[in-house]
């Protein structure tokens, strides 16, 4: 009796039949049942000599990239790349588009290239609640969270989006800002969009700040050209003080549309980002920003997947600390003439900030 003959047997896929005999915990309790029955009755025992050769077969890890345009992604990809190549192991990266289902995408690619693990830059846990429990390899999802998913071989790295946010929005209310406009992602399709966007409302709630969503959320893409397309729309219907961009390449661009506006930064309009990309650092003005930590995201990944790989350990979920950089680009209202119209200071707490 085969793998196959049990399947056919219970009337389960292959991939459910494997996953029991794995002890995996992403089954249900009547296919659960229904299989150890089939197994006992034939008693079957597995071929874990095959499996094992089918598992040292491979030696490529695939890193599935969500973006063509997300320097972050670009920067952690650099330090999975150097991690790897001082392995045994063969690193092939896949890029995807920012609105495509990269649990799909995975499962295309286990089934033609075989790989021992995966590394997700990126997701959607909508997509991962549909089909992962397909997926039987070791895998990690980087900056974003997967411990509500509950699959023993997803784990995670990340950084708390929905915390980073609201210290971000936290940060320009004490500056003096009540007008405040967000670029941001499709928040039906960008699950990091969406968790930012929480953390924004619950910065808006907690200081006692309303936020119109229609006219002062303003939708792009996580590039130069589309978020310098969504400020110039923004600022043509929205008397604001203060941009939140959900990404340093989202911030730059908005900041290039508001001078070819004519407009100063920080002083006609402040901007901050979120990332802490390199070039934040060296912009004009240096970028006012969340820092996610790059490095440790890296070389966690790398280190949880490879325990995986290489002796079986169960998920970890981790979260990363970040820091609020203070720039150039966020102007302090409370001191000027401009502080009747920003309204009065809220309260509200405040996260650690560093300075570039």
């Amino acid at each position: 009796m085969t793998i196959k003959d049990i399947a056919k047997e219970s009337g389960y896929s292959i991939s459910t039949v494997s996953r029991v005999l794995n002890h995996r915990r992403d089954v249900s309790p009547e296919a659960k049942q229904r299989i150890e029955e089939i197994v006992k009755a034939h008693h079957f025992v597995p071929n874990n000599n095959a499996k094992h050769l089918k598992q040292i077969a491979s030696k490529t890890i695939a890193v599935l990239v969500k973006g063509t345009s997300n320097m972050l992604f670009a920067s952690i990809l650099e330090e999975i790349q150097t991690m790897i190549g001082k392995t045994r192991y063969a690193l092939e990266v896949s890029y995807l588009d920012e609105d495509a289902n990269e649990v799909e995408e995975a499962l295309i690619f286990c089934r033609e290239r075989n790989p021992i693990g995966l590394l997700f830059l990126g997701g959607n846990l909508e997509f991962f609640e549909g089909r992962f429990g397909e997926i039987e390899v070791p895998s990690v999802l980087v900056t974003n969270q997967g411990k509500q998913l509950h699959f023993s071989n997803l784990s995670s790295v990340a950084t708390d989006d929905t915390e980073a946010a609201k210290c971000a929005v936290d940060y320009l209310i004490s500056q003096g800002h009540r007008n405040i406009g967000i670029i941001g992602g499709d928040l039906k399709l960008s699950y990091t969009s969406l968790q930012r966007y929480k953390g924004c409302m619950e910065s808006f709630r907690a200081n006692g700040v309303e936020f119109d969503e229609k006219n002062c959320y303003e939708k792009a893409r996580f590039s130069y050209d589309s978020a310098y397309r969504a400020m110039k729309r923004l600022y043509e219907r929205a008397e604001i003080t203060a941009i939140f961009a959900m990404s340093d390449v989202m911030a730059i661009g908005a900041i290039r549309a508001l001078r070819d506006m004519g407009l100063e930064i920080p002083g006609n309009i402040s901007v901050m980002g979120f990332d802490g990309i390199t070039i934040s650092e060296y912009y004009n003005p240096k970028l006012t920003t969340i820092q996610q930590q790059y490095k440790i995201l890296a070389a966690r990944s790398v280190e949880i997947l490879r325990n995986d790989i290489e002796l079986s350990t169960s998920a970890v979920h981790e979260i990363v600390p970040f820091n609020l950089v203070r720039g150039e680009s966020v102007k302090n209202l409370t001191n000027n003439e401009s502080r009747e119209a920003a309204g009065d200071e809220a309260g509200g707490s405040l996260c650690a900030a560093v300075e570039f």
